[in-house]
């Protein structure tokens, strides 16, 4: 399909050792930049979906810039140019073995946990008597190892981090400061738009000279979970689902379906009905955590859009 970008393959001069993650393809520009395809791919559980959702890439990228842009007078970050709405520019950094999840309410992964009787996550002692989508008293952090190809993230602690030398104490505690920081800002953000920002995780990485920056993409729908503020207080009494703005409803969906990314299980065939409604729904939560109306760019033949605007910006740089 001409209109959904899943694979990028551009042999233009400069661009080097292509690596392709579950959602970006990612490319080095005269070894000092990093050029990242963010592309219509989906992932849940670890695994790439069989289709392309139409305009997840643009919404991803378009997303991340603009809270980029809004965090980094809290701390620098590494993105220097988008050239396209499908790509960003970026200085290349050395990124930590970890990525720093923190969780403001028990959704998720950390529900499922719960549920499943653990009363500590990372670490971190939990309260009995908590309800799925209760708020914590204050946000929790916990990290997971970044996975190498092909492996699970890990839940991981603290004080493990530290032990085996994946994170020094000083930097550990500096991701964890900005973590907090970054956090408070993405809730009064989506406060501002009547969102609950309910968990999400921060990755970070140090620049040739030293310097901790933030990198990857932020307060996304897949970096992100968000509640709609109205009705959340009713709802929880009630003990009914909350209205969220997430990735989680393509999890649940694959859950329902018998999947969870394990050995011997099948992927569920996705319908055009159902590529068409994960379409919708990013649409949605791109109007509502950025206050206005989503522009869909030319999607004709968007690899042959991405690959000219790229080549366009490699001769002008």
């Amino acid at each position: 399909m001409s209109n959904v970008l899943v694979k990028t393959n551009f042999k233009i001069e400069g661009l080097n050792n292509k690596y392709s993650g579950k959602v970006r393809d990612v490319y080095k520009f005269n070894n000092n930049l990093l050029i990242i395809i963010v592309t219509d791919r989906i992932s849940a559980f670890d695994v790439v979906l069989p289709k392309g959702i139409p305009f997840k890439g643009q919404i991803l990228n378009q997303i991340a810039g603009n809270m980029l842009s809004l965090t980094e007078d809290i701390v620098p970050n590494w993105l220097v140019a988008t050239p396209d709405p499908n790509i960003s520019v970026g200085k290349i950094c050395r990124p930590f073995k970890i990525e720093m999840v923190i969780r403001g309410y028990l959704t998720g992964h950390a529900a499922r946990l719960y549920k499943l009787g653990h009363r500590k996550i990372c670490g971190i002692n939990l309260p009995d008597g908590m309800k799925e989508n209760d708020k914590f008293e204050n946000p929790i952090i916990t990290p997971s190892t970044k996975a190498d190809k092909g492996n699970h993230d890990e839940d991981i602690s603290k004080e493990e981090i530290i032990i085996r030398g994946i994170v020094s104490k000083s930097d550990y505690e500096t991701l964890e400061r900005y973590t907090k920081k970054l956090f408070e800002r993405g809730t009064a953000i989506a406060k501002k738009q009547g969102l609950i920002l309910v968990d999400t995780k921060y990755e970070f990485g140090k620049t040739t000279e030293g310097e901790i920056v933030l990198i990857d993409e932020i307060h996304t729908p897949d970096s992100s979970r968000y509640f709609y503020e109205k009705g959340y207080s009713e709802r929880q009494k009630k003990g009914e689902s909350q209205r969220q703005l997430s990735k989680e409803f393509v999890r649940e969906w694959l859950i329902d379906n018998n999947f969870q990314g394990l050995p011997g299980q099948k992927l569920p065939e996705m319908s055009t009905q159902f590529v068409s409604s994960v379409s919708k729904r990013y649409i949605e939560l791109y109007e509502k955590i950025m206050g206005k109306t989503f522009i869909k760019n030319s999607s004709t033949n968007i690899l042959n859009r991405v690959q000219k605007n790229l080549k366009d910006y490699i001769e002008n740089f």
